[in-house]
């Protein structure tokens, strides 16, 4: 599991376990959902992350969950 967002939305998901990526812009975000690593089966994206991959999290990627 990963969480994918602005670095102060998402920097205490890392006390659960999850990879935590920050990603400070859209075009951060784009890059890192295009890198993620192979055994990532669930990110959870802020909301900005979510607009910013947008179509491209359709894919045959991992679940996506979007924070409110």
């Amino acid at each position: 599991m990963a969480v994918l967002g602005a670095p102060a939305e998402i920097r205490g998901w890392g006390l659960a376990g999850l990879l935590v990526i920050p990603a400070a812009d859209d075009t951060e975000a784009r890059k890192a959902w295009a890198t993620l690593p192979a055994g990532v089966r669930l990110v959870v994206l802020t909301h900005a992350a979510a607009e910013a991959i947008g179509a491209a999290g359709e894919n045959d990627g991992p679940l996506i969950a979007v924070l409110p």
